[in-house]
């Protein structure tokens, strides 16, 4: 993971704009960081995607055949998860993938306590290559949770191709829970990824941390500070970290120079309409069964079918 890093460090500070992929914010202190914004009053995706799971859970399990396999993509604590495992009767593994093997060892210690008769393979990695499942779960139905409109992160290109690799993972027929947030006015959208209490600005400031720890860089972070603007043109949030000064930074035995409010592009998080991500799905393979969001209209969750491999 260190030698990932130092190349995506290297490329991405050699960009321009300067550049850092948001899949570097997990570490353990900011997989921390990041669960204490879920619980934040100004964060409203993970209370409302939450809300929606537990409405429906019982709808999806209906369509969920006995001896099925779930395959979290990037599963992290699992929270939402439990209530998927607690309504799907019969389930015969639980499958998370995640770049963290802590989060994963936790998760599957907890959930396997609750339930004894699921299997749990947990998988250190990322979600862009199908799982090796054991022999005897290969023919198993599969069902696929993507939740934390995660798939937000990427570009609409990048997005398409998630969703396809997403497919060749399900196989045919195979269903996919995925949590996409709803274009909103900025008003609510802004203060989502800009708390007042900071901790989204210390979940962003904390790549500079991890790259000087792991990599040896010399970033003062009270020289830079955090940003979340709203690009309409691509219907997204974007998070940066912006240089307070004219500075030079030495990684990797490299001096990178600064200029006075030049940012790093940390983070997208793209919004759509239901129609807009129907749209995109269907372009993936994926055909939609159905669609719920909450009465406010801020966060959508779709329950896809492949369709086309």
């Amino acid at each position: 993971m260190t030698d990932d890093f130092a190349r995506a460090v290297r490329d991405g500070l050699s960009a321009s704009p300067k550049t850092l992929p948001s899949r570097f914010f997990y570490d353990e202190r900011g997989s921390a960081l990041f669960e204490e914004i879920t619980e934040l009053a100004e964060y409203y995706p993970t209370r409302t995607e939450m809300g929606i799971l537990v409405e429906r859970a019982p709808q999806i399990a209906e369509c969920t055949a006995p001896g099925s396999v779930l395959i979290e993509f990037g599963s992290g604590s699992s929270r939402k998860t439990e209530t998927l495992i607690a309504a799907l009767d019969g389930l015969a593994a639980y499958v998370p993938i995640d770049v963290s093997a802590s989060a994963l060892e936790g998760a599957c210690q907890r959930l396997q306590q609750r339930f004894p008769n699921v299997a749990m393979i947990p998988i250190v990695g990322d979600f862009h290559q199908p799982p090796a499942l054991p022999a005897h779960l290969v023919d198993a139905p599969r069902i696929g949770f993507f939740p934390g409109s995660t798939i937000g992160n990427f570009t609409q290109d990048e997005a398409q191709n998630l969703l396809r690799i997403m497919a060749k993972t399900l196989g045919p027929q195979g269903r996919l829970i995925i949590g996409v947030d709803l274009r909103k006015d900025i008003s609510r959208l802004l203060p989502a990824y800009d708390d007042a209490l900071g901790v989204t600005a210390a979940f962003n400031k904390n790549m500079l941390t991890r790259m000087n720890r792991e990599l040896g860089a010399n970033f003062d972070l009270d020289q830079f500070r955090h940003r979340a603007v709203w690009n309409e043109a691509d219907s997204r949030i974007e998070m940066w970290l912006e240089s307070l000064c004219e500075q030079t930074v030495r990684i990797e035995g490299r001096s990178i120079t600064f200029r006075s409010a030049e940012g790093i592009h940390t983070e997208n998080s793209h919004k759509y309409s239901i129609p807009q991500f129907q749209a995109l799905a269907e372009r993936a393979g994926f055909g939609s069964l159905n669609v719920w969001s909450d009465p406010q209209a801020l966060f959508s969750v779709h329950e896809l079918v492949v369709r086309a491999l």
